[in-house]
């Protein structure tokens, strides 16, 4: 039940601070196992991901969370585990330990999942280039859909290094999927998912 009640006070507040529009263009909210794939500029992207998707999907889509920062303090840890259910992942990679492990252990267990292919924030207007995780997990599980999302005025709710957010209205445009073409090479691949959430800006 808290974390139930953390749930809705959390959902309340990001919609009081952002509006939490969410804008369906390219394909419907729908109960299938999917990848969300998302530009990334604020930490606050994960809540703002988690709160633009209907209940009904909230509870079987897991976002990813870097495990250095949610886990940082016993309520970062409590909110991402009980709340959001989020999949840590390590931003630096150790020893022979697959990063994208934690992801795919989900994906295998029926869960979908938001990822932030850039694999860091960035502050410019456009994405950085994306790192091979989208392609790798494409490649692993081909059935999953892949659903572009692009974020817009997040970073200015919770800047980086800030830690006061500003009330901006965000959305969430979510476009049509992206299909990993047989034989596509990787940088191709990950080139052309950028440009498909690149292209949501316009809409």
């Amino acid at each position: 039940m808290p974390a139930k009640l953390m749930g809705w006070f959390l959902l309340g507040l990001i919609r009081l601070l952002t509006g939490a529009q969410a804008r369906w263009y390219g394909c419907p909210p729908k109960a299938e196992q999917r990848i969300y794939f998302a530009n990334h500029q604020s930490h606050a992207d994960l809540l703002m991901m988690w709160a633009a998707l209907p209940e009904e999907l909230r509870g079987i889509t897991r976002p990813i969370a870097a495990k250095d920062y949610w886990t940082s303090s016993p309520f970062k840890k409590w909110v991402t585990t009980a709340v959001f259910n989020a999949v840590y992942v390590e931003r630096e990679k150790k020893g022979d330990e697959d990063p994208l492990q934690p992801l795919i252990d989900a994906l295998a267990q029926g869960d979908s999942i938001i990822i932030f292919p850039e694999g860091t924030r960035g502050n410019a207007d456009e994405p950085m280039p994306f790192k091979a995780g989208l392609y790798n997990l494409a490649t692993k599980f081909p059935n999953v859909v892949l659903v572009p999302a692009w974020i817009n005025n997040v970073q200015r709710v919770m800047p980086k290094g800030e830690v006061v957010p500003v009330p901006i209205l965000c959305s969430v445009t979510f476009g049509a999927p992206v299909k990993l073409d047989a034989e596509e090479e990787r940088r191709a691949f990950l080139d052309r998912a950028r440009l498909a959430i690149m292209a949501l800006r316009e809409i």
